[in-house]
């Protein structure tokens, strides 16, 4: 096929946006072969490598042992000095460069080699099922490199990673998801001048008893209600002891809160592990901690789970991780990195089912910060529903990863993991914007039952129960007096 017959494809494909130049660039060279790039280029080493580039980044047994060549560039298409200087430093700085020949757009598009390849949408990156995120982010070498980028047929590029992974994107993908060229002027939004709102934090190195209240108390004294929910406030969970083995029970147990939330699951949730939604929580795979909801504008708030019963098979241990003492942890040790998980926004979805696309309407941070308190409120944390995001410099991308990186440290290390088995008779309820949720792999056939509550109607509930209804009232939008644990709204 030729050259022209090639780029009239591909302008076609982006809308006559942006056509990639496809004129040889540069020469890569891996081992004993030589590979022309024709419209993308990759970083490869040399002996002059700039002098802020780490000994642990040259000695990473990760790193492709590859040579940059430059070659006549006479005839150079860009005209601008400078465009050329960026054009070379984004190559130099390790990042995946595709030059365009847009006359009113981007000269050159860049990716992060992290943010490319954690995006790779293979079959077993991204789920072809459920559609979510299932390569594990924080497994992947933060040096990952391209070893070789080259055209696969018109409309799309093939990379090949130095882990030895393979990824094609399309230039539809490419085009949509391409990063800014300078970094975003930083807002002066507030940052997070204190830690998330006063809480108890459950220590499992110390054996004590799982916060509980009793079932038959729930159903039949509104002060148990109270205790019910005021235990869920200050630990973020809570297990309901004596609760008859069947869903109508355990329905009648959430709505003593207030009524369920329907969502694209349902309503009422009463499944097995059979993947008629197409989320990966409808399968028996291993599910790392996270909240769900995340791809909701308004996340739900409670989430309650009761095992009905688990034949044929073993595992599934239930897994809680408590994000907000997380975040307290990583406040002290990287101030820094906790003010770019409260301040860089990012885009969320749910895609798995034909009839479903959920996005929320407007981006979100990891840790979210309270307009009026000033503190960190609640929390998103689900890598299989996070999407890429767009407009990123990758020197943004590049402090991202190492926060989110630290955070999830924090997460995974197992001292802060909280493990149980669940059992039929005791349901779990726990707050969805603290609490991290996930289960080990199982066998056999698992039947569980549950479902959500909205943040404003829990809220609602525990406020009257606790300060009564007279009170509520008379501080109906007293945001100042947050602090003083007598105001109602020092609850939210």
């Amino acid at each position: 096929m030729s050259a022209s017959r090639l780029v009239s494809l591909r302008a076609a494909a982006l809308g006559n946006s942006y056509r990639p130049r496809i004129t040889p660039l540069h020469v890569f060279k891996s081992g004993s072969t030589v590979i022309a790039s024709r419209n993308v280029a990759p970083l490869a080493r040399s002996a002059n490598l700039p002098s802020n580039v780490s000994k642990r980044l040259l000695s990473d047994s990760t790193q492709p042992q590859a040579t940059f060549q430059e070659i006549n560039v006479t005839n150079d298409p860009f005209d601008e000095k400078s465009t050329q200087l960026a054009y070379r430093s984004a190559l130099k700085s390790g990042n995946v460069v595709i030059k365009t020949n847009s006359k009113t757009g981007a000269p050159f598009w860049q990716f992060g080699s992290l943010y490319l390849r954690e995006n790779c949408q293979c079959p077993k990156c991204i789920h072809p099922d459920t559609k979510q995120r299932i390569v594990d982010t924080f497994s992947l070498s933060p040096r990952v490199q391209p070893a070789e980028v080259q055209n696969k047929g018109a409309n799309d590029i093939q990379v090949k990673w130095s882990d030895g992974h393979e990824s094609t994107y399309s230039w539809k993908w490419l085009s949509a998801h391409r990063g800014n060229l300078k970094p975003a002027i930083k807002s002066k939004e507030v940052k997070p001048n204190r830690l998330p709102r006063p809480f108890k934090a459950y220590d499992p190195e110390k054996g004590n008893p799982y916060p509980e209240v009793a079932y038959e108390d729930v159903m039949s004294k509104d002060a148990a209600v109270l205790e019910w929910l005021e235990k869920i406030w200050v630990w973020g969970f809570c297990f309901v002891k004596g609760v008859p083995v069947n869903p109508e029970s355990t329905k009648t147990l959430i709505e003593r809160i207030a009524f369920i939330r329907h969502t694209h699951y349902g309503g009422f949730w009463d499944f097995t592990a059979d993947l008629t939604y197409k989320d990966t929580a409808y399968t028996n795979e291993l599910l790392g901690a996270h909240t769900d909801n995340t791809y909701f504008t308004d996340p739900a708030r409670l989430q309650l789970f009761h095992l009905l019963s688990h034949t044929d098979g073993t595992g599934g241990e239930s897994l809680l991780v408590d994000g907000f003492a997380a975040a307290k942890a990583l406040s002290k040790d990287s101030p820094d990195f906790y003010n770019s998980l409260a301040s860089s926004r990012h885009p969320w979805h749910a895609s798995g089912n034909d009839d479903v696309c959920i996005q929320p309407s407007t981006t979100a941070p990891v840790l979210k910060v309270h307009p009026d308190t000033k503190a960190v409120y609640q929390v998103r944390w689900n890598n299989y529903d996070r999407a890429p995001k767009t407009s990123w410099h990758v020197s943004e991308q590049k402090d991202w990863y190492m926060a989110a990186r630290a955070y999830n440290d924090i997460l995974t290390k197992p001292s802060n993991e909280i493990r149980t088995q669940l059992q039929p008779g005791t349901a779990l309820i726990f707050d969805n914007w603290r609490m991290l949720h996930g289960r080990s792999e199982f066998t056999g056939k698992r039947r569980m039952c549950g479902g959500y509550v909205n943040n404003d109607d829990f809220i609602s509930r525990l406020r009257l129960l606790k300060f009564g209804r007279q009170t509520v009232l008379d501080n109906l939008g007293n945001t100042r007096g947050w602090q003083n644990r007598e105001n109602p709204y020092s609850i939210y």
